[in-house]
């Protein structure tokens, strides 16, 4: 099933500080001497708030990665039989080099079966894994859906068939009692069937 799900993280640096202009030759040795004080703890908060973003955007894509792991696995756990491939999975690399997977998908056969029960089976199990995660997808819930018209399709060929099984012996029980009827009709005569009237007059 296709969690479908894509987030870009962006890190917006700060801006460099504004210098002072125009200042006596004493004022600019003072200033600079300040700027450069300044510059260093700015560069120092700077590269802090980067790592405390990057430590928030690793923590993110991490929690995202278990998710999306988690809710593939809960497809394959209910539908492993009818799994045509996968989990295959979409990454992104976090500021720490690493790959997470922030997308997944696990590919269930949904094909008719030949016998009707089959196909009934083979419905309501796929049905059960594409809602078998905490959150079913959209494509999920697409999926189910589908299986839910294939095992009412099934259903329906499956009455058919029943009905036509008690017809079909409706009919061959009527013709072994026409039959019956007609051997004993055949083998009395005419002249025995009124002598035994005759006996209970």
């Amino acid at each position: 099933m296709e969690t479908g799900f894509r987030q870009e993280f962006y890190t917006q640096l700060p801006t460099s500080p504004v210098r002072r202009v125009n200042d006596t030759p004493a004022q600019r040795t003072s200033a600079n001497s300040n700027d450069s004080s300044n510059d260093n703890k700015t560069s120092e908060q700077e590269a802090a708030a980067i790592r405390r973003e990057e430590q928030r955007l690793v923590q993110q894509l991490a929690a995202r990665d278990r998710e999306v792991r988690a809710h593939e696995a809960a497809h394959i756990a209910v539908g492993r039989q009818y799994v045509v491939s996968g989990p295959s999975y979409t990454y992104q690399q976090g500021p720490d080099g690493r790959s997470y997977a922030i997308g997944g998908e696990v590919q269930l056969d949904v094909a008719e079966e030949a016998e009707a029960q089959a196909t009934l089976d083979k419905a309501e199990t796929v049905r059960r894994a594409a809602l078998a995660p905490v959150e079913p997808s959209a494509q999920d819930r697409q999926v189910a859906a589908r299986a839910s018209q294939l095992a009412a399709q099934a259903r329906l060929s499956i009455a058919m068939e029943r009905r036509e099984e008690i017809q079909g012996d409706r009919s061959s029980a009527g013709s072994e009692q026409s039959g019956a009827a007609q051997a004993f009709s055949s083998s009395e005569r005419p002249d025995d069937v009124a002598l035994q009237v005759n006996e209970y007059v």
